[in-house]
């Protein structure tokens, strides 16, 4: 990822790590949309800049980037994580979404996902520029389909780092 939020990278360039990887048109969107898939099935979309969600081969929700806040899974919760910076670090500081917060979250994460699926197919996207692999058969519809259904619908917790 860039080193400043605004920064943003090529993703279908640049984003190697997703070996397979649209850039999408849809209708409703202000921005072109990526959704990327990791060669273990695990698929991360970009709404334009914010939000992007990243989820694991079950369909079950990582991390992501939304209204300026990074989030990570905590396993029963999630743990949004915002950036202060000095001179010589940059330290994220934690604070657990309560179950409202959470709710939400989960309604608005999945209402975007669930309209980007159904755009994709009644093929009212159009897609602009893509990597794919070849003879690979793609389906992100139904990876997206994935990401709606799963239960439980937050991955299990992220190892964090020991100092």
């Amino acid at each position: 990822m860039a080193r400043h939020e605004a920064d943003r990278e090529d993703l279908i360039r640049d984003a190697v790590a997703f070996r397979n990887r649209i850039e999408w048109l849809v209708p409703g969107e202000l921005e072109p949309v990526v959704t990327g898939l990791r060669s273990d099935q695990s698929l991360s979309v970009f709404f334009g800049q914010d939000p992007v969600y990243h989820f694991n081969p079950d369909g079950q929700l990582r991390r992501a980037y939304v209204d300026g806040f990074l989030y990570r899974t905590q396993g029963d919760t999630l743990a949004r994580l915002s950036r202060e910076r000095s001179e010589s670090e940059t330290t994220l500081l934690r604070s657990d979404l309560d179950e409202a917060s959470l709710r939400q979250f989960q309604a608005a994460m999945r209402t975007r996902i669930a309209k980007l699926r159904d755009s994709l197919e009644t093929g009212s996207t159009s897609a602009l520029r893509s990597v794919l692999e070849s003879g690979t058969e793609l389906r992100f519809p139904e990876f997206l389909a994935r990401v709606e259904n799963a239960s439980p619908w937050l991955a299990p917790a992220l190892p964090t780092r020991r100092k």
